[in-house]
C-alpha cells in the first residue's frame, strides 16, 4: 500500500521544493545565543544569530544554566507522568504561582508548551451555545484550539476593531452564552501589538471575555516585561493569557495559561492537553523560576533590546529596504516571492547572518518575508554587520 502513498508524498514534496517553499532545517553545534555555529552544506561556520526567539538573551545566561544544574540533582530528570497521578511538584507549584504574581492573574496552569495551553482551553471552557471571535491573523495553536471546541466561530480582520464589533454583534444576536475574544498580544509574523485597551472596552460593552497568547511579549514588552496587558494598561481586565517559557523566558519549552482563579480550576479538571501529557520537566520550572528572578533586575536588558530593535529598524530603512513599520524586535522584511526570499535567506548565511525566510504557509502567497529578530545579546557592531550583509546579499542578487 505505502508505495503508492510514498509516490504521492515525493511528488508533493518535488511541488513544494519547485515553488521555492521547502523549509530546510539548519543544525548548530553551540548553545542558543547571539553567536552559533551553523553547518551549511556541511561546512560549520561561526555566524551571528538573527532569527531565535532569545530577545533577553537568557538562553545561555549562567545562572539559568547553573539553576538547571542545581535542579536535576534536588528534583530529577523527569517526572514520568501526568499532573493528577504523581507528576506534581514543589517546584511546579511554586513556577505557576510566580507567574500569577507576575503576570497580574489569580492562578496559572502549566503545560508542556504553549501550543498545548492554547489546544486545552477552548474546548474546555466553550460548548455549542458559546462563541470565539479570533484575530484573522491568530497563532496556529490558537487556530487548532478553536477547531477542537464546538463555539460557534467568528473571524475579524486583523487588529480591525470595527470589524471585530460587527462580530460580537453577530454573536450576540445568535444567542451566544459564552463570548470569547481572542487575540496575540503580538502578531508573530508582522511584529504588530494587538489594540488590548479598545478590544477591552468592546469587551465591557458587548459582555464578553479576552483572552490574550503573549508568547512574544512577556519578558520584554511593558514597563516591566509583563506584556502586552501591561503596556496597555489592562492586567487587570484580560481574562485569560497564555503564553510560552521557550521565547524571552529562558528559550526552553513548556508553557502555561494565566486567568481567573474558576478558569484554571477547570481546566485542571477538563483540560485534555494538561490531564494526558507529562508534567513539565522539574529542570526546566525550576530554571524557569531564575529567569523570573533575572526579569526583575532585567530593566537594562530590555533596554539594550529596544535600543537595538531600534538601531535595525532605521539603518534598514535608510538602505532602502520594504521593513515593516513598528518597534518590537520581531522586523519583517518584506520580499514578497518565496524563491527570493529564501535565496535570500542563504545569500547572507554565506556571510555569516543567520535568518529564515518565511513563505507559505507560514505567511499569505505572495507575502514572503526574512523575519529578523533582534536580541539583547547583540552588539551594536553584531546589528550594524547584519545591515551591511543584507545590503551586500541584496546586490548580487539583483546582479
Amino acid at each position: 500500500m505505502f508505495d503508492s502513498v510514498r509516490d504521492d508524498l515525493r511528488t508533493t514534496l518535488d511541488e513544494i521544493r519547485a515553488a521555492g517553499l521547502h523549509k530546510p532545517e539548519r543544525v548548530i553545534g553551540t548553545p542558543q545565543s547571539a553567536t552559533v555555529n551553523v553547518t551549511a552544506g556541511g561546512r560549520p561556520g561561526e555566524v551571528l544569530n538573527f532569527c531565535a526567539n532569545n530577545y533577553l538573551g537568557l538562553a545561555d545566561h549562567p545562572e539559568v544554566i547553573a539553576a538547571a544544574h542545581a535542579a536535576l540533582d534536588r528534583w530529577g530528570y523527569g517526572m514520568a507522568s501526568v499532573r493528577f497521578i504523581c507528576g506534581t511538584q514543589e517546584v511546579h507549584k511554586e513556577l505557576e504561582a510566580r507567574l500569577s504574581a507576575f503576570l497580574g492573574q489569580e492562578d496559572t496552569i502549566l503545560y508542556s508548551s504553549c501550543f498545548d495551553a492554547n489546544g486545552g482551553v477552548f474546548e474546555t471552557l466553550l460548548g455549542e451555545q458559546d462563541a470565539v471571535i479570533s484575530d484573522a491573523l491568530n497563532h496556529a495553536s490558537i487556530i487548532d484550539g478553536i477547531r477542537l471546541s464546538k463555539a460557534r466561530r467568528f473571524r475579524y480582520a486583523n487588529r480591525d476593531l470595527a470589524d471585530l464589533e460587527r462580530q460580537l454583534k453577530e454573536a450576540g444576536e445568535g444567542g451566544a452564552r459564552r463570548k470569547l475574544i481572542v487575540t496575540d498580544g503580538v502578531f508573530s509574523m508582522d511584529g504588530y501589538v494587538a489594540p488590548l485597551r479598545e478590544i477591552c472596552d468592546l469587551a465591557d460593552r458587548y459582555d464578553a471575555m479576552v483572552m490574550v497568547d503573549d508568547s512574544h511579549a512577556v519578558g520584554f514588552v511593558g514597563p516591566g516585561g509583563r506584556g502586552t496587558p501591561e503596556l496597555h494598561g489592562v492586567l487587570d481586565r484580560v481574562d485569560i493569557v497564555t503564553g510560552t517559557l521557550g521565547k524571552a523566558l529562558g528559550g526552553a519549552s513548556g508553557g502555561y495559561v494565566a486567568a481567573r482563579a474558576e478558569i484554571v480550576a477547570l481546566l485542571r479538571q477538563r483540560s485534555r492537553p494538561y490531564l494526558f501529557s507529562n508534567t513539565l520537566a522539574p529542570v526546566i520550572a525550576a530554571a524557569s523560576l531564575k529567569v523570573l528572578d533575572l526579569l526583575e533586575s532585567a530593566g537594562d536588558l530590555r533596554e539594550r533590546l529596544n535600543e537595538n530593535t531600534a538601531l535595525f529598524r532605521r539603518r534598514m530603512t535608510e538602505e532602502g529596504f520594504d521593513i515593516l513599520p513598528g518597534d518590537h524586535p520581531i522586523a519583517p522584511v518584506m520580499i514578497g516571492d518565496a524563491a527570493r526570499a529564501g535565496r535570500m535567506a542563504e545569500l547572507l548565511l554565506e556571510r555569516g547572518v543567520y535568518v529564515i525566510g518565511f513563505s507559505y504557509p507560514v505567511v499569505p502567497q505572495g507575502q514572503a518575508r526574512i523575519r529578523v529578530q533582534l536580541s539583547a545579546a547583540h552588539s551594536t557592531d553584531d546589528v550594524h554587520r547584519a545591515v551591511d550583509a543584507f545590503v551586500a546579499a541584496r546586490a548580487e542578487l539583483d546582479a
